[in-house]
């Protein structure tokens, strides 16, 4: 037994742990499937020329998702602490510099930001189930549609009542510690999102046109694709997995010894992609029933969709669903996006595990009131407007900017490039538990492929 090994083995007897490798997986799956599936995943794919499309995606899954994602569980389980901590353990250990934990610094500093937001696009989906459930978009027009969600970005009111109901539950999930909390959730959660999406995906086989759908989804047009296309792909891959968010460190620092690292980590990959394509399925056999566009941006979620449930049988019902479903996936999300900075604070301070979660919630939330003026009072206002690529950007346009296209892959840059040629390559092999040809090709991926592409990434964001 390595070092790493036998000092991580230590941290077993006083750290809570997931009760079954089925319980982490969920966790992970819960963490990955969010709004980036069921909202972002159909409209980029639809503005990119569907099959090609989702066939670059699933080969970017390959080469940068899984590889980063099993180096950042590695982390997490050989440190067996918080994020932070846990880096610079493996730092030390492996005889490299502590100053590497900047990448989960980064990482922790990203998610928390991102939940600010995100919370507020929670609070969207909530607000939009009572909608669907009362018939509020029955036989609307895109005039009436459109006057509901312009309505409420309009109102710091509502947006602040919803944004509170959604980091509450957040919070209340994250306050309950690992058994109690983040494993009771997901496993309620994250089989009731999946039963959901298959109703949804059974109500659009009704609709005429899931051949439609079908081949839209997995018949490769290359010549719709192109360069932007594939960096898309690139891009999505990597965000959509929960990387770079310290994440998979927090969840990585409660699994188990006997679990296998790499199996996990692809079956998390498998799970999550198939939510995406599974949302596809829902999403648009809908939108071609209504003679709607399939690239229709991010307003296909809250304005295209309510158009078509409101004028289609039995829409309110299914229109409800599909929301519920989408609140699920943005909880689940946002109890990750949580859980490394509690982690983290029930670690430092004197602090209990519920006080941490209600310091860091009340925190986040507070964040997020900047957000909600920036859609309505503070509309106009453009903090770093004297700059040209920035002009007209609100605050919530610069908090998801930064996010994601600095900070995420910034941090998982870092990660790649330190487990890949810092940390020693015996310690890899024992904790990824990798036979032979699959440990080589992960290796040469973390090493050459996963940083390059990620690198691709980070310049084309900077300069697109």
């Amino acid at each position: 037994m390595t070092q790493s090994n036998s000092a991580a083995d230590s941290g077993n007897g006083a750290r809570g742990l997931w009760s079954s490798k089925f319980a982490f997986i969920l966790a992970a799956t819960g963490s990955a499937v969010g709004l980036g599936n069921i909202w972002k995943f159909p409209y980029v794919t639809g503005e990119n020329g569907g099959g090609a499309f989702v066939l670059v995606y699933l080969l970017c899954i390959a080469i940068i998702g899984i590889p980063i994602m099993m180096a950042e569980v590695f982390i997490g389980r050989n440190g067996r602490h918080n994020p932070i901590t846990s880096f610079r353990l493996v730092a030390e250990r492996n005889l490299a510099s502590p100053a590497w934990r900047v990448s989960a610094i980064v990482g922790m500093l990203a998610a928390f930001i991102i939940l600010s937001f995100y919370s507020v696009i929670g609070g969207w989906a909530a607000s939009y189930i009572g909608h669907a459930a009362m018939g509020d978009f029955t036989g609307g027009t895109a005039e009436s549609v459109g006057e509901l969600f312009g309505g409420l970005l309009g109102s710091p009111i509502q947006l602040l009542a919803w944004h509170t109901v959604f980091m509450a539950l957040v919070v209340l999930v994250v306050s309950r510690g690992l058994k109690g909390g983040l494993e009771r959730a997901v496993t309620i959660l994250m089989p009731a999102l999946f039963l959901l999406l298959l109703l949804v995906v059974g109500y659009a086989t009704t609709t005429g046109h899931f051949g439609e759908a079908v081949s839209f989804l997995f018949t490769p047009n290359f010549e719709a694709l192109t360069v932007k296309g594939v960096l898309v792909a690139l891009g999505h891959a990597f965000f959509t997995l929960s990387l770079g968010m310290a994440i998979m460190m927090a969840y990585g620092s409660y699994l188990g010894r006997d679990v296998s690292i790499g199996r996990t980590a692809v079956s998390v990959a498998i799970m999550d992609t198939v939510v995406a394509l599974l949302a596809g399925l829902a999403i648009f056999p809908v939108v071609f029933a209504n003679g709607l566009e399939a690239g229709a941006g991010p307003g296909l979620i809250f304005q295209t969709l309510p158009l078509a449930f409101g004028n289609m049988p039995m829409g309110s019902l299914f229109g409800t669903l599909f929301f519920v479903l989408l609140l699920f996936a943005a909880w689940t999300s946002g109890i990750s996006l949580l859980e490394p900075v509690v982690e983290w604070v029930e670690e430092k301070t004197s602090l209990a595990r519920t006080g941490s979660a209600i310091l860091v919630g009340v925190l986040c939330w507070a964040l997020g009131i900047v957000s909600i003026l920036s859609l309505n009072v503070w509309s106009d206002v453009a903090p770093l407007g004297m700059f040209a690529a920035f002009e007209g950007k609100t605050v919530f346009d610069l908090l998801d900017y930064f996010t994601a296209n600095i900070m995420l892959p910034l941090s998982g840059l870092l990660t790649a490039i330190f487990v890949g040629w810092f940390v020693a390559k015996e310690s890899l092999k024992s904790d990824l538990a990798l036979q032979g040809g699959a440990f080589s090709l992960w290796y040469n991926l973390i090493r050459f492929v996963t940083p390059i592409a990620v690198a691709i990434v980070f310049v084309y964001n900077l300069t697109a």
